[in-house]
């Protein structure tokens, strides 16, 4: 189906403008939608987003398929037990979109520990004209408690530890070459945090993670930040939160079902809602297309 100067590349689903102009220079780029069976054979690389993904049987209707090239830092929509069964190579982007993921999440520290957000719609409802704007908290000194110390999580650590945050971090076991103090246990960890930060990756093992007990330990003072998976965090659990004021806020970058979002969630005041922007910049898309346009290309040519 291909002539070796110009292979063919599968793309399973929408994918961002910066990657199929890259791809599009060496590969002829072949939408999915439409594709009839008798041509599933011809391909070797496909390309997803971690938000679409792969699963079981998409990865089985292309029996010839060796490269899954991921969009993303995302695994948990493709099913990884049965691309290793089948043998094929999945590549993702994590490097890629690690600093602005964190350079966000301080941003939102920001944004809720200094109420920036509101303080927007204070002065463009003209309240500012009779009424006295509310202090709001520092954020050097605060304590800012991170899940999950992978690349994410150092980085933003190191953000944080830079601005005179007191960073401490849970995760499956402690990093001894960190300086950041290691707290095994997950609400032992949101009693002592003035900001919790979720920075792992999603999945079934993190499914639920953060729940109305962890939220009961956070505290009426306490400010739930989510940059990882929506499944992270259970968002019936968060709304009680909220809305009861078991905690202070929160600010939510991913969300369960996105892009449809949980309707009783978008009318909570102390709620920062984000549409999964953490790593949508410029830079990051252009890295991320040049990463994988780099894999597909080191594919073709070595296979």
């Amino acid at each position: 189906m291909s002539d070796k100067n110009r292979p063919f590349v599968l793309v399973l689903g929408q994918i961002p403008g910066e990657l199929s102009s890259a791809l599009i220079r060496k590969f002829d780029l072949v939408e999915r939608a439409g594709l009839p069976e008798a041509a599933h054979s011809e391909f070797e690389v496909a390309v997803t987003t971690s938000m679409l993904g792969a699963d079981a049987a998409t990865l089985r209707a292309f029996p010839n398929l060796r490269l899954l090239a991921c969009n993303g830092a995302g695994l948990d929509q493709i099913d990884m037990d049965e691309a290793a069964r089948r043998k094929i190579e999945v590549c993702n982007t994590p490097d890629a979109v690690t600093t602005d993921t964190a350079d966000y999440a301080i941003g939102l520290v920001f944004a809720t520990r200094r109420r920036l957000v509101a303080a927007d719609q204070f002065v463009r409802s003209r309240r500012w004209e009779k009424e006295r704007w509310a202090p709001t908290d520092r954020v050097t000194g605060c304590s800012l408690g991170i899940v999950g110390i992978g690349r994410l999580g150092k980085a933003i650590a190191v953000r944080a530890a830079a601005l005179g945050m007191k960073v401490s971090y849970t995760a499956r076991g402690e990093k001894t070459d960190l300086p950041y103090q290691f707290i095994a246990d997950l609400g032992a960890l949101a009693a002592v945090s003035d900001v919790l930060i979720a920075a792992c990756p999603g999945g079934e093992e993190t499914r639920g993670l953060i729940d109305a007990r962890i939220l009961e330990r956070l505290g009426a003072s306490g400010i739930l930040i989510n940059i990882s998976r929506g499944s992270v965090v259970d968002e019936a659990a968060l709304i009680a939160a909220l809305k009861n004021k078991i905690i202070r806020a929160a600010a939510l970058d991913v969300f369960e079902g996105e892009p449809m979002v949980n309707p009783d969630l978008c009318g909570i005041e102390n709620l920062l809602l984000s549409p999964h922007a953490a790593a949508a910049t410029l830079d990051t898309r252009h890295d991320i297309a040049a990463t994988l346009e780099r894999r597909i290309s080191r594919y073709f040519a070595t296979r």
